[in-house]
């Protein structure tokens, strides 16, 4: 009898520790933070297929993505607790570069970058 007990109780640990492992993912994710917006020129038009540069200040790691035909660009899964500088380029011009903080409590972060195409 007291075999099936240690099996019921181990299964019950396994099942224990398997939700919790699931509930700290879900909570992991659930602080990760999104930035996204559109990058413009200066008269507000969209720049497609612009290149925008994502750099955490901590690591030095760069993501880019490229924004689509309505100048979208989105990046997802970004550590709170680290900053951050993006900037987009287009044929050579450049926008000014913004910081993210790790202050910013934000989960949904909306930036939207204007690159001056007359000074490349």
């Amino acid at each position: 009898m007291k075999i099936p007990r240690r099996i019921a109780v181990a299964a019950a640990a396994i099942f224990f520790l398997a939700g919790a492992a699931v509930a700290q993912d879900s909570k992991r994710e659930a602080q990760l933070r999104t930035v996204r917006g559109v990058v413009t020129d200066k008269q507000d038009s969209p720049i497609v297929a612009s290149v925008v540069f994502l750099k955490n200040t901590r690591t030095q790691a760069v993501q880019s993505r490229i924004a689509d035909e309505e100048g979208n660009y989105r990046f997802s899964g970004l550590d709170p607790n680290a900053d951050y500088e993006i900037h987009a380029e287009k044929d050579g011009a450049k926008s000014p570069t913004k910081t993210i903080s790790s202050f910013d409590t934000r989960k949904d972060i909306v930036l939207n970058l204007k690159i001056d195409r007359k000074r490349a």
